[in-house]
């Protein structure tokens, strides 16, 4: 997962001088925090990203082996776990830094930025059940053993279903807008 410095930490830390010379200056403090906090989401999507690229690739070798042990069926399965984690993968690659237009009726503020950044992280930590039950399966089908392999797809489809619907709810989450 990600070091115990908490990604905002790191990228405050990692300012150039001219950067936190430029804090001291009045006005200019605020939009630098701001985007201090949106290169801090960028790291945890970045990572998130590359998390889910792996399990991609794991995913993939699955498939394989299980084409080639001539369980078609299963590999079906396989792949449309594939499909689903690759729509997941492109928004979370692509969702958005922050940013609001200069007439947007919804500003973004350094609160909401806030609130993008701890969503991003606890997705993240929730997603270790995910990059858990990939590892076990892989495991599993590496060493030829098929039996548990319908039962763990079912269940990483329904993690990928959660995982999609908590990031689509992530704007909502980003503007204040979430149930309480």
């Amino acid at each position: 997962m990600l070091s115990e410095k908490s990604p905002l930490k790191k990228v405050e830390s990692e300012a150039r001088l001219l950067e936190r010379i430029m804090l001291v200056v009045p006005g200019f403090k605020g939009y630098k925090q701001k985007e201090m906090r949106r290169e801090a989401d960028k790291l945890v999507r970045d990572h998130f990203a590359r998390m889910l690229q792996k399990n991609r690739n794991n995913l993939q070798d699955i498939y394989k082996t299980l084409l080639a042990s001539r369980l078609e069926e299963v590999a079906g399965a396989a792949e449309k776990v594939i499909i689903k984690l690759d729509r997941i993968s492109a928004k979370v690659e692509h969702a958005s830094y922050g940013y609001s237009g200069f007439f947007d009726a919804i500003k973004i503020s350094e609160d909401d930025l806030n609130r993008m950044l701890e969503f991003d992280v606890k997705l993240l930590d929730n997603s270790k059940g995910f990059d858990d039950l990939v590892k076990v399966f892989k495991n599993e089908v590496d060493g030829q053993k098929f039996e548990n392999a319908f039962t763990h797809q079912s269940e990483l489809s329904k993690m990928l279903d959660s995982l999609e619907e908590a990031f689509d709810d992530r704007v909502e989450v980003i503007r204040g807008l979430e149930a309480e």
